[in-house]
C-alpha cells in the first residue's frame, strides 16, 4: 500500500509515488537527479500545517523527519536544518540566551515549511520569519546544492529575496540561517473591546504596540485584543494552573465543545458566541517571548487569511462585520487581526507595504466556502494578497496584479527551473 500525505486540516492529501526520509542536502540533491531522470516531480513537505495543496505531489515527496537540528550558534545567528521543527528551536534558543524577534502563534511547521509559505507573526517594527532570514542552503533542479545570503549580489541575491518566501518552487531548502538576539522578556495584556471602539483607535492601538494581536467575536461586538511588549522585567509567567486553564480548556477544550455545539445547533451560535464574550476578562503575563508569542491550537479548522494594505485595514473589518451581519451564516471562530511593517521578500504578503492581516476561521467539520467566498471578494477589492499557506481562489493572473515583483520570480523560477520538476497542482495555478 502507497504512503499517503494528509495535512493538519484533513483537506489536503496525496498518494506519491515514492517517499524517502533524507538526512542530508546530498540525499536531497540525489532525489532531485532520481526525479529529473524518471522524468516525475519533487516536494519536500513539512508538518501538514497548509491548508492549501502547497506540498502535495504524486511523485517523489520528502519527509523532513530527518532532517533536524541546530546545526550552528553564534555572532547573532543561528543555522538550523530546514525540517527543524520551531518549538525545538525555540527551546534550543533559549538554552543559548537566545531569541528570535518576531514569530507566528504556530510551532509546530518546520523552518522551512514556516518561511516558505510566508508565516508572519504580528509585529508594528519586526516582520515574519522570512524577515529574519539572513541565509538559505538551497537544492537547485539541476541538483547543485548553493548557499545565498542577505550580502550576495546580482543573481544570488535575487534569489536570496526571491527563494525567502519561494513556495518551494525554486528549489528544496536544506538549511535556514536566521538573525537572533538576546532572549527577552514580553508584557503581554489581554483585555476585551467593542470592535467599534477599535475601529475608532486603530492608528492608536497599532503604533502604541509592539505586537498588537485582536479576534473578533462575529455576531457580537466584542473582541480580545492582545498587546505585547517588550519588559525589562522581573518575570511575572502564569501559574501551571492557570497556564492550563487559559491555554488549554479554555482556548481548546471548552472552545471545542462549543464549536461541537454549534455544529449541531447552528441557530444557537449567536448566543454561544455572546456567552463566550460575556466571559472574556482582562489578564497579563510577563514571560519568555516565545511562550507569549506561540499558543496552542487543537482544535481542527479551514482557514482563509488576506493581508490589505495597512490603511485598508479599518474599510475591510466594516466590510466584514456588514457581511457577517447580513447573512444567514453562523460563525463560531473568532476573526484574526494581526499587521506586520513592509518586507523585501519577493512574495512576502507584506512586499513593499505596511500590512494588515484579516484571518477568517471555520469548525473542520462544518466548511462553509460560501464565506470564504465573499471574504475573498471584499479583499480582493482591496488589494489583498492570500497568505500562500491558507485557502484561497487567485490565480497568477490576479496575483501579478498584486505583487510588484511578481514577474521577476516566474523569471527566475523558468531560468532556474524550465521542466517544473518542484511544480504542483497549486503551483500550477498561482504562479502560472
Amino acid at each position: 500500500m502507497k504512503a499517503v500525505f494528509r495535512n493538519w486540516a484533513g483537506n489536503q492529501s496525496a498518494t506519491p509515488a515514492e517517499v524517502r526520509v533524507p538526512a542530508s542536502a546530498e540525499e536531497i540533491a540525489a532525489a532531485v537527479r532520481d526525479a529529473a531522470a524518471r522524468g516525475t516531480r519533487v516536494r519536500m513537505t513539512g508538518t501538514g500545517h497548509s491548508f492549501t495543496g502547497t506540498a502535495l505531489t504524486d511523485g517523489i515527496l520528502l519527509r523532513p523527519d530527518a532532517l533536524t537540528g541546530v546545526l550552528a550558534v553564534g555572532d547573532g545567528r543561528v543555522r538550523v536544518a530546514a525540517g527543524t521543527p520551531l518549538r525545538v528551536l525555540n527551546e534550543e534558543l533559549d538554552r543559548h540566551g537566545l531569541a528570535l524577534a518576531n514569530m507566528g502563534d504556530i510551532t509546530e511547521q518546520t523552518a522551512a515549511g514556516a518561511i516558505q509559505t510566508g508565516t508572519h507573526g504580528t509585529g508594528r517594527d519586526v516582520g515574519g520569519l522570512a524577515d529574519q532570514v539572513t541565509e538559505l542552503e538551497i537544492v537547485l533542479a539541476d541538483g547543485s546544492i548553493t548557499t545565498v545570503s542577505e550580502d550576495s549580489k546580482g543573481t544570488e541575491r535575487d534569489l536570496f529575496d526571491a527563494a525567502r518566501v519561494g513556495l518551494g518552487a525554486l528549489g528544496i531548502l536544506t538549511a535556514v540561517t536566521f538573525r537572533v538576539e538576546p532572549a527577552f522578556l514580553l508584557h503581554g495584556v489581554r483585555r476585551p473591546m467593542a470592535l467599534g471602539e477599535i475601529l475608532h483607535s486603530l492608528d492608536e492601538l497599532t503604533s502604541a504596540n509592539e505586537h498588537l494581536d485582536f479576534f473578533w467575536l462575529p455576531h457580537t461586538d466584542t473582541c480580545l485584543v492582545k498587546r505585547n511588549n517588550r519588559s525589562p522585567g522581573p518575570a511575572a509567567p502564569p501559574g501551571a494552573l492557570r497556564r492550563w486553564l487559559d491555554d488549554v480548556f479554555l482556548e481548546n477544550t471548552l472552545f471545542g465543545a462549543l464549536c461541537a455545539t454549534g455544529a449541531r445547533l447552528p441557530g444557537a451560535i449567536p448566543r454561544l458566541n455572546a456567552v463566550s464574550a460575556a466571559a472574556l476578562g482582562a489578564s497579563e503575563r510577563t514571560d519568555t517571548a516565545y511562550k507569549v508569542f506561540t499558543s496552542v491550537r487543537t482544535v481542527r479548522f479551514l482557514e482563509m487569511e488576506y493581508a490589505v494594505p495597512r490603511e485598508r485595514l479599518g474599510q475591510a473589518l466594516r466590510e466584514l462585520r456588514d457581511l457577517v451581519d447580513l447573512s444567514d451564516w453562523r460563525i463560531t471562530f473568532p476573526v484574526e487581526v494581526r499587521v506586520t511593517p513592509p518586507s523585501d521578500a519577493w512574495l512576502s504578503t507584506a512586499y513593499g507595504r505596511d500590512s494588515a492581516y484579516i484571518a477568517c476561521h471555520v469548525y473542520r467539520p462544518t466548511p462553509n466556502p460560501g464565506y470564504f467566498a465573499a471574504v475573498e471578494e471584499i479583499m480582493v477589492r482591496l488589494s489583498g494578497r492570500p497568505h500562500w499557506g491558507k485557502l484561497h481562489t487567485r490565480d497568477a493572473a490576479y496575483l501579478s496584479t498584486v505583487y510588484p515583483r511578481f514577474g521577476d520570480f516566474v523569471a527566475l523560477r523558468d531560468a532556474l527551473d524550465p521542466a517544473r520538476l518542484f511544480s504542483n497542482d497549486y503551483l500550477d495555478v498561482v504562479l502560472g
